[in-house]
């Protein structure tokens, strides 16, 4: 089994060993945007390998050629139209890179103020909401908790617009609930499952933890929409989903969200706290397999504190094949570190701006680099 984030960017690459349970964050390729976009110009958190799914492209006219759907109960149908215009299709372009992502959120103010999952937005650069109406509206990004994986943005146009409140009593295991987002080139469609557990924990440090965990069928492009109880208020905003070999998803994650808490006041009040980053992106399949074991470094961002402390990623042939391993992390700040997952988990007992000692071997040489974390947005090679 493996776990998928259903839109957005990729931490920490693929596993493929079977048996193992892991997450990852994917973004789907859309078609370019229009020029006029263009014009107006997202971990590892040591970061991670991207991936990308094939395109997938909205119709120009969604709400008026999208069917409803006729399998859901009458009651949740109902709910499903009432909670449908508050929600959005959101896409966001890396003009540095021409990559573009698509998602979902959903409006949490009149003023247009939409909660999205960070990891839809964290490389973006510009991004553009659709609405059921037909309407796009350009939008920036305002605020986010990347550790939590959610952020708000702000739509650039008139309203009021539909709102969906957000939760005001703790979820309930066993009680039905629903999303609605945008994968499998759908527009605005809803996904029925009940609430399982939770405080789930991922498994992973570079993804949230104490999630929802649901039985909801969500696939890339549903990350960032809501996830509705059966009053309509929003209990979670979809993070992450865990597939089987044949990439069928069997259960899906969200960060629970409850008005007037720490994390989404910090939002309302234009909070922006990132993650704490070296500079590295770590090779996945040797990671725990060296001797001794450790996490691989496969790749070192450009102008990153870890390419100012001299690190070094992996060498390939003229082919483009593997020819040698990259330096291997045994340490964070003398704490013996065994793969990727411990190494991301000793840096984030740091915080941006603390430096902190990377005990690492070349070869046969042991050696150690005293690095100064940033922020991840501010080291943009992190997403090549």
């Amino acid at each position: 089994m493996r776990l998928a984030f259903p839109g957005g960017s990729v931490p920490l690459g693929t596993l493929s060993r079977a048996g193992r349970t892991y997450t990852r964050r994917v973004r789907p390729r859309l078609s370019p945007w229009l020029p006029v976009l263009l014009l107006l110009a997202l971990a590892a958190y040591i970061l991670p390998e991207r991936l990308t799914l094939p395109s997938v492209t909205g119709p120009s006219s969604p709400a008026a050629t999208q069917p409803l759907p006729n399998q859901l109960p009458e009651e949740t149908r109902a709910l499903f139209e009432r909670s449908r215009p508050a929600v959005v299709r959101l896409e966001a372009l890396n003009a540095r890179t021409q990559e573009a992502g698509l998602g979902t959120g959903f409006f949490i103010s009149e003023t247009g103020q939409v909660l999205t999952a960070y990891h839809v937005v964290g490389s973006g650069q510009l991004f553009q909401v659709q609405t059921l109406s037909g309407r796009r509206l350009p939008a920036r990004l305002t605020a986010y908790d990347a550790g939590a994986d959610v952020a708000l943005l702000q739509v650039e146009g008139r309203g009021p617009f539909p709102v969906l409140n957000l939760a005001t009593r703790p979820p309930r295991v066993g009680e039905t609930v629903l999303a609605i987002g945008n994968s499998g080139g759908d527009f605005l469609q809803p996904r029925r499952g009940q609430l399982l557990r939770l405080n789930v924990e991922a498994g992973r440090a570079d993804f949230p933890q104490g999630t929802l965990e649901m039985s909801a069928p969500l696939a890339p492009g549903d990350s960032g929409g809501p996830i509705l109880d059966g009053n309509g208020q929003a209990i979670g905003v979809v993070s992450y989903i865990r597939v089987d070999d044949s990439n069928q998803t069997r259960a899906s994650y969200a960060v629970p969200v409850t008005e007037g808490n720490r994390l989404i006041a910090a939002l309302r009040a234009g909070g922006k706290r990132d993650v704490p980053v070296v500079g590295l992106n770590l090779d996945i399949i040797h990671s725990g397999q060296t001797d001794p074991p450790g996490a691989v470094v496969s790749r070192v961002a450009r102008g990153s504190p870890a390419a100012r402390a001299g690190l070094r990623g992996a060498t390939f042939d003229e082919n483009g094949n593997l020819s040698g391993l990259g330096d291997i992390i045994l340490s964070v700040n003398g704490e013996r570190t065994r793969d990727a997952n411990e190494v991301i988990t000793a840096i984030r007992k740091a915080s941006v701006g603390d430096t902190i000692t990377l005990g690492y071997l070349r070869g046969n040489e042991r050696r150690e680099a005293r690095i100064t974390l940033v922020g991840g947005r501010s080291v943009p090679d992190l997403n090549p």
